[in-house]
């Protein structure tokens, strides 16, 4: 028989692998993005066949697929526990050397506020990805969220250490992207990344900034979707 390849099979294989520690009464963490797509439409299907479980989105694009496959959803204000959360990532340090292995740039989908604190309230935190998403250095622009009316000064203040602020602009409308939360989002670029703890620090300390994609310390594993399978890298 032949074997489903290619970038989607990959992914695919990523979300379906991350729930199969899912069990009945799990409060689950729904991350954003086509990675995370593939496992929460694992769990609708799980669902369907008796899997009793409740949602919390991290998106409305997360929560509309939710609703469609069929997953019931909660509020984090309306839970005791968060058990799992499942989410994709832009990268992720693949260095096991690293004092940081495992740190994550997050916000290709000017989610991460969102994603950060739900994934971050969750006991047990997987990040669901393929192989183009790991690196041996963080080195993509990092996504800031800040405050409309921030947006000039946190741009100035990230010059002031070496970023590179560019304001995301949305493709299919005049204007920049607004996130769920009624923000604009600064990606920044560093170049390669040394210190992702040190920079997190530095960017949270902002005033202005409501979130960045920094994601440092908290994933507890990766599962990686190859054309052979899935391979788990704890943390």
């Amino acid at each position: 028989m032949k074997t489903e390849g290619g970038p989607e099979a990959a992914k695919r294989r990523a979300g379906e692998r991350a729930i199969e520690t899912i069990e009945d009464g799990f409060v689950v963490g729904l991350g954003t993005g086509s990675t995370t797509a593939h496992a929460i439409r694992a769990i609708g299907r799980a669902v369907d066949d008796g899997l009793e479980i409740r949602g919390i989105p991290t998106s409305f694009q997360s929560r509309q697929l939710a609703l469609e496959v069929g997953i019931p959803l909660t509020d984090l204000d309306a839970v005791d526990v968060v058990d799992l959360a499942i989410d994709g990532a832009d990268q992720v340090l693949d260095d096991p050397d690293a004092a940081t292995h495992g740190a994550l740039i997050k916000g290709g989908g000017a989610a991460h506020a969102r994603e950060k604190l739900v994934d971050t309230a969750a006991d047990r935190f997987v990040v669901v990805a393929d192989p183009s998403k790991l690196t041996d250095r963080l080195e993509r622009p990092v996504p800031v969220e800040v405050l409309p009316d921030a947006h000039a000064v946190v741009a100035e203040r990230v010059r002031t250490f070496g970023g590179e602020p560019t304001l995301r602009d949305a493709e299919r409308k005049d204007g920049p992207v607004v996130t769920d939360n009624g923000n604009l989002v600064l990606d920044c670029g560093f170049g390669a990344i040394d210190d992702p703890d040190a920079l997190a620090t530095r960017l949270s300390r902002l005033p202005g900034v409501v979130e960045h994609g920094l994601f440092v310390g908290q994933a507890d594993a990766t599962y990686v979707g190859s054309d052979g399978g899935v391979e788990v890298r704890r943390y």
